[in-house]
């Protein structure tokens, strides 16, 4: 049955009328009014009805298509799609019960072209990857019902420990592991066993949102450190912070800009802190998915003073939704890391831990990792070459491209603006913690560019771009 639509059309603005009609069917959608799988009218029948052009109905359908609120095929018409992500997470948003911080929305708002973040689904051995799941998750409701160990599963501590002597040159034993909820509940659970509460933290900056607020929640005043074309400037934060009792840092790839921390600022970084006994919290953000040659060894496999406490997660390389991490401690710390992962913050359940361990040891996952970093490889040179036909300002930033816009350019507005048609780029702004530094741009993530869209998607966020930019 074809859904009813009552639009209602202003010609005195200045407002095109496919544009109308575009945002009274979103609004429709929104509120539920238009439910999924509902049928609407044909482009020449809500022409008729209206009294508008055709051409200017099918322009707004289009629109909708490219948004993927709505799907068209021959035999069933024009119907409502399954409600995107973004579109659930904004009426979500509106409820003070449910909100969430505008920072973690931003990273959370579903799988839209070029989100930062996520692993491309389209590559991922998800049969395999299932069966290894359903066996697990089998295994667990047939075991005794005892606690499980909330360091994690032995298993996959063992496994990880494996990995990541070859695959980071970190020498570790297994009891060093504590298997945690994804990244951010590695970093809660060593800034409540580290205690830094009224102590200061290097924080690179541009860096990452979630882990400026996690700083803060935990009462550590963040001392903003510049990054430049070789990562953070380690001399910076000696002149500037020298007392500083902890440093947050991502070497592999830094968040958002993308380059490597180099040896010398490694090895200054790591002295600095076995001098003043400050902490350092490596972040391996995309440590392992270096596309220009091999990925450098992790900071933590070059400390020898016990200061490096190393963070790791599956959410880039495997999925997300595992909310499954890892954090590495000097073997010092070990009992005090146990004590709270007990009280405070145990691994996730055992099924999911145990299907990754079997994922490592059966050799799928650096077969994985090996196919997309050649995926991901194609997929930025296609889209940078997309992007400078529009002579846009543009560089590589690790699995990111960087659209660098004029200071003061509404990047916040564009990357809203650019979600009512599926599109989920990053505002550079908000990866800033002192106003005074910030820079406008926008962060496309490589990992969810499309392939046949891509044309059209970058056209799309060009025309955003010129019209608030």
């Amino acid at each position: 049955m074809t859904a009813p639509l009552d639009l209602k059309l202003d010609r005195s603005t200045k407002t095109p009328l496919a544009e109308q009609i575009r945002k009274g069917i979103e609004a429709a959608i929104r509120a539920g009014v238009l439910i999924p799988g509902a049928r609407l009218p044909s482009w020449r029948d809500l022409a008729a009805q209206l009294g508008v052009a055709r051409g200017t109905v099918r322009a707004a359908y289009e629109r909708l298509l490219d948004a993927q609120l709505i799907i068209s095929s021959r035999s069933g018409g024009t119907r409502i799609a399954d409600r995107p992500a973004h579109i659930g997470a904004a009426a979500e948003g509106s409820d003070p019960e449910h909100a969430l911080p505008e920072m973690y929305r931003d990273f959370s708002s579903g799988s839209g072209i070029f989100q930062m973040g996520v692993p491309a689904a389209d590559s991922f051995p998800v049969k395999l990857f299932a069966r290894i799941r359903a066996r697990t998750a089998r295994a667990e409701t047939s075991a005794p019902a005892i606690h499980p160990d909330p360091r994690g599963e032995s298993e996959l501590r063992r496994e990880i420990a494996a990995h990541l002597a070859i695959a980071r040159a970190i020498e570790c034993r297994p009891s060093q592991i504590f298997v945690t909820a994804g990244f951010t509940g590695a970093l809660g659970l060593v800034l409540r066993v580290l205690r830094l509460e009224g102590r200061s933290a290097w924080m690179e900056e541009p860096g990452f949102p979630l882990t400026r607020g996690a700083l803060q929640i935990a009462q550590i005043t963040t001392i903003p450190v510049p990054v430049d074309d070789e990562g953070i400037d380690v001399d910076h934060g000696r002149r500037h912070a020298p007392d500083a009792a902890l440093a947050v840092v991502t070497p592999g790839q830094q968040a958002p800009f993308g380059p490597t921390l180099p040896l010398a600022r490694r090895l200054g970084l790591i002295e600095w802190a076995a001098r003043t006994g400050a902490w350092i919290i490596e972040d391996d953000y995309l440590g392992e998915l270096q596309l220009r040659g091999r990925a450098a060894p992790a900071l933590a496999s070059l400390d020898r003073a016990g200061r490096v406490i190393h963070i790791g997660s599956f959410s880039k390389t495997i999925s997300p939704t595992l909310r499954l991490g890892f954090a590495v401690v000097p073997p010092p710390l070990t009992a005090r890391f146990a004590e709270a992962a007990s009280c405070l913050a145990p691994a996730p359940g055992p099924a999911v831990q145990l299907a990754t361990a079997e994922f490592l040891r059966d050799g799928h996952y650096m077969r994985h990792l090996r196919k997309m970093k050649r995926v991901y490889a194609l997929r930025r040179d296609a889209l940078k070459a997309c992007l400078e036909t529009y002579g846009l300002k543009i560089r590589p930033a690790g699995l990111s491209m960087l659209i660098a816009l004029p200071d003061g350019a509404r990047d916040l507005r564009i990357t809203r603006e650019a979600a009512a048609f599926g599109l989920a780029p990053s505002p550079l702004s908000s990866w800033y913690g002192d106003t005074a530094s910030r820079r406008s741009g926008l962060l496309l993530g490589v990992t969810t560019a499309p392939g046949k869209r891509l044309v059209a998607s970058c056209e799309r966020l060009h025309g955003l771009i010129e019209t608030f930019g």
